[in-house]
């Protein structure tokens, strides 16, 4: 079995494979202090938990943006599992070619979620939407040509700054409205934070289409805890909750 970690600013996901079959998806906050035997206890738990061995785990791969918590984890899979894991990072081979001026400040996550996506649709034009605690934009091309993309406040975050900013807004629940306006407070909050996200990516992909792929086919790959909320939308192509751990067993094949 293959074990996958996906550390993110607000969870840690994780992903228990055999055979390139996704057994089971886990999540877990993210705490920059947690110790090694924390994280190694609960990691081996949560595997018992839901009836695995994790004395069965042969490779284990991770990507990581905060990197406070990197060496604590490593120390994790070393102590509890009995392996090094492999961290997306400067001399992995990934397979894609990252065109950006400074590589290295390319997330570990969207390089991960690149290799997934080529993986999904091969030889095309990608757009690759992760909607996390922060909503990435990336644009991979059909030669596996990572171009960059576009970055801003995920849907959560951007609640939390209107509850938190604000003397009178209220925090909300986070549901797609039945109207794009709404007559009272907590309804036009959740219109104008759904119906706003949607009209800045759907702006962002119409200017990348535009501008960089200049109008050839696109497709559009929607990931993340909240692309869920706007399957029905329209945005995307496809909805591949598991991208990044897709392109995190990618990363495996191609450092043996």
């Amino acid at each position: 079995m293959i074990l996958t970690i996906d550390v993110g600013n607000t969870t840690i996901a994780g992903g228990l494979f055999s055979n390139e079959k996704l057994l089971f998806q886990f999540r877990k906050s993210t705490n920059a202090t947690v110790t090694s035997d924390e994280l190694g206890i609960f990691l081996r738990d949560v595997i018992v938990c839901n009836g695995f061995d994790y004395k069965e785990i042969t490779e284990i791969a991770c990507s990581s943006v905060v990197p406070a918590i990197n060496h604590a984890l490593s120390n994790a899979f070393v102590k509890y599992f009995g392996k090094s894991a492999l961290f997306i990072q400067a001399g992995v081979k990934t397979g894609i070619k990252i065109k950006c001026p400074n590589p290295n400040e390319v997330g570990a996550d969207r390089v991960a979620a690149a290799m997934g996506a080529v993986n999904v649709k091969p030889n095309t034009n990608l757009i690759v939407i992760d909607m996390g605690t922060a909503t990435t934009v990336d644009m991979i091309t059909d030669k596996k040509e990572y171009l960059g993309g576009a970055i801003m406040p995920g849907i959560a975050m951007s609640v939390r700054s209107l509850a938190s900013g604000t003397a009178k807004l209220p925090s909300v629940e986070i549901v797609k409205p039945e109207k794009f306006y709404a007559a009272e407070t907590i309804s036009a909050i959740q219109a104008g934070i759904y119906y706003g996200h949607a009209g800045s990516i759907k702006e962002i992909i119409a200017q990348i289409k535009a501008n960089e792929f200049k109008g050839k086919n696109v497709y559009i790959i929607g990931t993340g805890g909240f692309a869920k909320l706007y399957s029905d939308y329209g945005i995307f192509d496809e909805i591949q909750p598991d991208l990044v751990h897709q392109g995190l067993l990618n990363a495996l094949k191609l450092n043996h």
